[in-house]
């Protein structure tokens, strides 16, 4: 192993989808999976194999599709879900065991109600246990940032003996200071017989806003490997953001001379298809990839970045996949000009994928003068379904007004068949999409709605995002429009689809849902022939 190589754990399909408004279905997984990939992450943990048939069904199918990135599933420290995992990941070219178990004497008493003595047990059993299956096994000391050192230290030494290739020192809640992560790993480092038999990871969160400053500090303690997300998501307040990481190591290799696998050039690609997936944009104000992040507004800075870039920019766009031109298509504009401007916007699209999106773009030419990289993108994006299209906007007509109660009448093609309803609302889209509900007749609720320009000129394309809920779950749709009713009409029917289709398989007997693991429960009655030792993630 190279001494100054970094290896980049992404953990933006396990920890990343727990933050509320970002789960994804099985489709978009694996889409976000493939574009990791593409971005080089080392590792991928795809889900928690044992929480339910839906999560044990997207790590197996990431583990078959990826073909250079190690695969990993997290695993509490008990057969079942160490068992759940190894099925999972089995089909992996490099499949990963990630098994935890808290270590700090807050959560021993607590939440496990374990001594030290039998928490270190359980690690190193369920640690053998995982590497008689699988030849990469990660091992994670739970709250280790709040562990005594000195037990610490022993478990990181017997696991490592138990056949752990990787530990993992997280700072589960954010505690952490960067004082504290140097001290922490360049104690194991130092103290840790074996450790030259295994690589020390930090996994950060960002409950502080330290997360990379952590991350980079166990790096310079002798760390290994970072454990982050796309743009940070996660539980709570997040995670250490790999984008973060691996543009700090690449502008400061002064301080931090280290190595990596990242391709930084996709990073923009990669948070795009994020947003597009969850329906959440990065803030604009967010570091290396918000849209503010090379976005030069004062007098002072336009002078110095027309005199040198450098005054005011310390990477340049390029290296994280910012484009720096924006190129103009028109309505005389040609389908190779059309598909060669996708093309270096990073989308790969079959040949009817390109058909059908050059007729939209065609009709939104005819609304808007000129159609520039961001007008593209937006089509590109909601336009791309990853459910069956069962309903589709045929017309609409909408009146309003501050002295009226505002009616909408909307008619709605399914298959060859048109159907329409009218309906009353507060509002215009309130109106349209009450229309909608009658005509599909599955009842659902709006629970969020955001409208935004995606240019600033006056014939912007509003792009609506929406999330509705059935009782049953909550569903996400993106529409664009140059009318921002037609938009959110659009919106609320992408959410509809996707509704319709999971109502579907749920009927079909294709999906079974079911409940998370009661950690509770399994703690108590999974050792009850041991005085009930219990363990916990």
């Amino acid at each position: 192993m190279e001494e100054n190589r970094i290896y980049i754990f992404d953990t933006t399909l396990r920890d990343g989808e727990q933050a509320p408004g970002y789960s994804m279905n099985l489709d978009e997984k694996v889409r976000m999976a493939l574009q990791l990939e593409a971005l080089g992450v080392d590792v991928l943990e795809a889900g928690f194999a044992i929480a339910s048939e839906g999560d044990f069904s997207s790590v197996q199918a990431i583990a078959a599709i990826l073909k250079e990135t190690a695969v990993a599933s997290l695993s509490r420290a008990l057969k079942k879900d160490i068992d759940a995992a190894w099925q999972a990941v089995k089909g992996a070219k490099r499949p990963r065991i990630h098994t935890f178990l808290a270590t700090s004497d807050l959560h021993l008493q607590y939440k496990l109600k374990m001594s030290r003595s039998q928490a270190l047990m359980q690690a190193t059993e369920m640690v053998r246990y995982a590497r008689n299956l699988c030849g990469e096994v990660e091992f994670s000391a739970e709250d280790a940032t709040r562990t005594d050192l000195d037990f610490l230290c022993e478990v990181v030494e017997a696991v490592i003996d138990a056949g752990a290739s990787v530990v993992n020192l997280p700072d589960t809640v954010g505690y952490a200071l960067p004082e504290d992560m140097k001290r922490m790993v360049g104690t194991v480092m130092k103290r840790v017989a074996n450790i030259d038999r295994a690589i020390i990871a930090v996994h950060c969160h960002n409950d502080l806003g330290l997360a990379v400053a952590n991350s980079l500090a166990g790096l310079k303690a002798g760390a290994r490997q970072i454990e982050g997300t796309l743009c940070g998501i996660g539980e709570r307040a997040g995670n250490a953001a790999i984008e973060e990481v691996a543009m700090a190591i690449r502008t400061r290799s002064d301080e931090l001379p280290f190595t990596y696998a990242l391709k930084t050039e996709e990073i923009t690609k990669s948070a795009r298809l994020l947003g597009q997936i969850t329906g959440i944009k990065a803030n604009p104000s967010k570091a290396i990839v918000g849209a503010n992040a090379f976005a030069h507004e004062s007098g002072i800075h336009q002078h110095g970045m027309m005199a040198n870039s450098l005054t005011y920019e310390i990477m340049t766009p390029e290296s994280v996949g910012v484009m720096t031109t924006s190129f103009v298509l028109g309505k005389h504009s040609g389908m190779h000009a059309f598909e060669k401007r996708l093309v270096e916007l990073g989308y790969t699209l079959t040949k009817e994928e390109v058909k059908s999106l050059f007729a939209e773009f065609k009709n939104l030419a005819d609304r808007k003068k000129t159609v520039g990289d961001r007008d593209l993108i937006a089509l590109v994006e909601s336009t791309t379904q990853t459910s069956p299209v069962v309903w589709e906007l045929d017309n609409f007509v909408v009146n309003s007004g501050n002295l009226m109660t505002s009616t909408a009448c909307v008619t709605l093609r399914k298959g060859d068949k048109k159907y329409q309803e009218v309906a009353r609302g507060t509002g215009p889209v309130y109106a349209s999409l009450r229309a909608v509900e009658k005509i599909i007749r599955h009842p659902f609720s709006l629970e969020d709605y955001t409208l935004q320009a995606v240019t600033e000129h006056r014939d912007a394309l509003g792009e609506v995002f929406v999330k509705i809920s059935d009782g049953h779950g909550i569903y996400r749709g993106r529409g664009v429009s140059t009318d921002v009713i037609e938009a959110s009409i659009l919106s609320c029917l992408a959410a509809v689809n996707r509704m319709l289709d999971e109502a579907s398989l749920s009927r079909s007997g294709s999906v079974k849902p079911t409940s998370a693991p009661n950690f509770a429960n399994d703690m108590l009655s999974s050792h009850s022939d041991k005085k009930k030792e219990a363990i916990d993630g």
